[in-house]
Formats: structure tokens, C-alpha cells, sequence
């Protein structure tokens, strides 16, 4: 069974991203990114975009530069966020897709821009189901050992080939390892994008058994909580199955998966 209220931890003290979740199938309104071509009659409140079509149309907003990068979000409802990183890799991000389009959820993909260079129609089968694809910059470097050159040319070349593969510029980013520093959130905000932290860190990296990463998830959720699990980056196949063992549990505990809202300044 599903924890309520726990896991939430650290990250009470950290800022927190906007979201947006409805109160039935009647509450529908269009998903951030590119409009998704298939139509999915079921379960539409699991599907509550938290945007609407594109960029404001009023000017341009000022992109807000954080001191720490939110680890949870806000809204009504039990609203939780999963998030893939590292990928997209043809091996395990197609199963993930999947199993998303099955439970009719969106999620969001963290992607690195050297695993864009050769899974651009993954990133356009994203676009196609309503999915939020971010920046986790090109090769996944400690950026904080770099030079703001560097880092602004791991990010900006990332934001170039998501935005040439998906069809818009991301407007979310994260530091690969979590590691950020001033200049990180700097150029990000200049780029036009907001950090996302994570609250519970499924561990599959360390491939710790399916099992292990669906416990983890579950006795972690709580509303407000984001989730970190990877679709690259080594052997995920114990992630895809475990997002298979988890999602249905979240859905049936009553939990709304989403995407966040932008806050702009």
C-alpha cells in the first residue's frame, strides 16, 4: 500500500514548482509542447496539463534565476511528477512510452543532447503524447567543474537539437547528479528555462532489483513529490519494469500524474 503523506523530507524547504490537477474527466485542457495527435478518451484527469499551447502570447516573461532548484510541486489534489533522465536510448525509452500511453499519464524526459543525436524520433513520439522534455545538458558532465563557457555550450547545444527534434525549445533543465551552482542557474534562466529537482531518488541506477525501485516509489509518495528514474545511461530494463509494477499502484491510490506549470517572474 501506498504511503499518504511521508517522503516528502528535505524538500519541504525547498522552492516549489506550480501544478495543476482537476477534479474529474470534465477538467481537460490542452498539454505544454506540441498537440498530441492520439486522443485518449479514458482516464482524461490523469491526463490535466498544467500549460497551455506554446510560449505566452502576451511579451516574453523573465525567466526567474533560482538560488536551489525546486524538489516538489504544488497544486490541488494528490498531484505526483515522474521524471526520466539520461535518455532517450532505443532499448528502454520505447517500453516506457508504452507503458505511459497504456495508463493514459504524461510525464517528463530529462534528456542528454549526444542520446538526442540518434533517438530524435523518440523525442517527436514525446511531442506526439503530450510528454515534457527538459535539458540534462549534452555529454552529463559535473558542471560545476566547469567554466560558464563550457556550461553554457553543454546546455544551449541541448536546448538546439531538443528543440529541432521535438519541435520547441525545453523550458526545463536539470544539473546532471544534481550538482548546480550560480552560474548553472544563471544561464539557464537566460536560456529561457526553470530548474526541476527531484524528491525521491528511485536508486534504479544502482540496478537494486525491480522490487527495491517500486518500494522505493511507493512508500515515497506523497502529494507534491517528484520522482527520479532513468531511461538511459546503463541497463534500465529493471526501470521499465518496475514503471510497470508502480504507475498502476500511484493511479489506484488516487494519485494524478502530471507535469508541472511554469513560473514566470
Amino acid at each position: 500500500m501506498i504511503a499518504g503523506a511521508g517522503a516528502v523530507g528535505a524538500a519541504v524547504t525547498a522552492g516549489v514548482v506550480t501544478a495543476v490537477t482537476g477534479d474529474g474527466p470534465g477538467t481537460s485542457t490542452p498539454a505544454s509542447g506540441p498537440q498530441a495527435r492520439r486522443h485518449v478518451n479514458s482516464s482524461a484527469y490523469r491526463l490535466q496539463p498544467l500549460t497551455g499551447f506554446g510560449p505566452p502570447r502576451a511579451a516574453p516573461r523573465r525567466t526567474l534565476v533560482h538560488r536551489e532548484a525546486p524538489l516538489r510541486v504544488s497544486g490541488r489534489g494528490r498531484t505526483m511528477v515522474l521524471t526520466f533522465d539520461d535518455g532517450p536510448d532505443p532499448r528502454y525509452t520505447p517500453h516506457i512510452l508504452d507503458t505511459l500511453a497504456e495508463y493514459d499519464v504524461r510525464a517528463m524526459f530529462f534528456v542528454c543532447g549526444e542520446m538526442v543525436a540518434g533517438g530524435r524520433n523518440l523525442l517527436a513520439r514525446m511531442a506526439d503524447e503530450g510528454h515534457v522534455v527538459g535539458n540534462h545538458t549534452w555529454s552529463h558532465p559535473l558542471l560545476t567543474r566547469l567554466t560558464r563557457r563550457q556550461i553554457r555550450s553543454e546546455i544551449e547545444r541541448t536546448s538546439d537539437v531538443i528543440e529541432d527534434a521535438y519541435g520547441e525549445r525545453p523550458e526545463w533543465f536539470r544539473a546532471p547528479y544534481g550538482a548546480w551552482n550560480r552560474t548553472t542557474f544563471r544561464i539557464g534562466a537566460e536560456l529561457g528555462m526553470e530548474p526541476l529537482g527531484w524528491t525521491v531518488d528511485t536508486l534504479d541506477w544502482a540496478t537494486p532489483g525491480v522490487r527495491a525501485i517500486a518500494n522505493r516509489v511507493e512508500r515515497g509518495a506523497a502529494p507534491g513529490v517528484v520522482v527520479l528514474s532513468h531511461d538511459a545511461g546503463g541497463d534500465r530494463s529493471q526501470s521499465v519494469r518496475a514503471l510497470r509494477r508502480y504507475l498502476p499502484e500511484l493511479l489506484d491510490s488516487g494519485y494524478h500524474v502530471t507535469v508541472p506549470r511554469r513560473n514566470y517572474a
